[in-house]
């Protein structure tokens, strides 16, 4: 259930909006109360009690980007290239960049500012969540020739390399900055020293994260994928605000890109960091599920009707062992809670015109037996 909010600014209290907004989403009516008072010359009152249709265990979601957006988590072009410009450098090696307007120009045009004379870009055919270095068939656009159009525009010469020219020992001495966004701690720790860094180091004194993850804003700003330390705290007070208005605990997580593959141009939508930086307690762990139809086909395939169903339900209720490597479990591949959720969570919000960035999921750890 996608969620409608406010349009959230940067100061927001964006506690009170998810709260309020998800209470208004879900209310269901009001039941009046006896109450014992003794002020009263009858010795009791009705006392209005609104309900929800809210259940423990029910799972609130909040997008990344109003997290970073209420928070202030913002970073200017131009303070990007003050922190590059510390490094000194003629030229600027840039390795692996995801092919997104929305999500490199800026990070580019910064570098460009920051190179004293050139920009050299490593450009494989596909980046790493499947995006061409030529024309994309979505947009039209040739990612390549926009690149270099873009260097050129802050006056540097930009040479772009593929998988057939691209020589990393012709540029071991200038600033190397690799732009993997999900193996950039194996490569620091293979390759990174004072002139091979990563774009998780750029501006980490605002985020630990750098600038991983991040957005285009406008034409000189980027919003910045929220800091875990912020983005936890606000789920958490969510959880308890939720519990002071209806006694349901509910679990709450900040939900990123949720590694949805396109079928058609085979893009994974995974260009952030991780796919949830702050959850509650409750979401930790993965299923553990049988695997129904295959219960219902093989071990009880003579059974039928009620008789089937509560064979189904107590194999359900009894399921507390560790299915991994349990043929009992076999097709029901046992992802994290969180990397689930956020997909369906992202899928559900999207990034358009819904105005739904908090999402509500209801009956997700329900089981067949409940």
């Amino acid at each position: 259930m996608g969620i409608k909010t406010p349009i959230i600014r940067e100061g927001d209290d964006l506690v009170k909006i998810v709260v309020d907004s998800v209470l208004k989403a879900t209310y269901a009516n009001t039941r009046y109360d006896t109450v014992d008072d003794k002020t009263t010359k009858a010795g009791w009152r009705t006392e209005r009690v609104d309900t929800y249709s809210i259940n423990d265990k029910d799972v609130i979601g909040i997008t990344e980007s109003v997290v970073a957006r209420a928070a202030g988590n913002y970073v200017t072009v131009d303070e990007i290239a003050d922190e590059l410009r510390k490094y000194n450098q003629d030229a600027i090696a840039v390795l692996n960049p995801i092919y997104s307007r929305n999500r490199f120009s800026m990070i580019l045009k910064a570098i460009a500012k920051a190179a004293g004379k050139a920009v050299y870009i490593y450009m494989p055919e596909f980046d790493e969540v499947g995006n061409p270095s030529g024309v994309n068939q979505f947009t039209g656009v040739n990612m390549m020739e926009y690149y270099r159009e873009l260097v050129e525009a802050e006056g540097k010469e930009c040479r772009i390399y593929d998988e057939t020219s691209w020589n990393e020992n012709k540029f071991k001495y200038c600033l190397t900055i690799y732009c993997g966004l999900h193996d950039y701690e194996q490569w620091k720790a293979d390759y990174g020293d004072d002139t091979h860094i990563t774009l998780a180091d750029v501006c980490s004194d605002k985020c630990e994260y750098g600038l991983l993850g991040s957005n285009k804003a406008n034409e000189n700003t980027l919003k910045l994928f929220p800091s875990k330390k912020s983005a936890q705290e606000l789920v958490e007070k969510v959880q308890a605000k939720i519990y002071e208005k209806t006694n349901k605990y509910v679990e709450v997580m900040v939900y990123g890109d949720g590694c949805f593959k396109d079928p058609v141009g085979g893009i994974w939508e995974w260009a952030d960091p991780e796919t949830s930086p702050a959850y509650t307690v409750g979401l930790n762990g993965t299923p553990n599920e049988i695997k129904i139809k295959a219960f219902a086909d093989d071990q009880f395939a003579e059974l039928t009707g009620k008789e089937l169903d509560n064979a189904i339900k107590n194999t359900i209720k009894e399921n507390n062992m560790n299915l991994v490597g349990n043929m009992a479990s076999q097709g029901t591949t046992p992802r994290r809670y969180v990397d689930l959720l956020a997909s369906l969570m992202d899928l559900t919000s999207g990034s358009g015109s819904k105005g739904t960035p908090v999402i509500l999921v209801k009956n997700y750890f329900n089981t067949y037996a409940d």
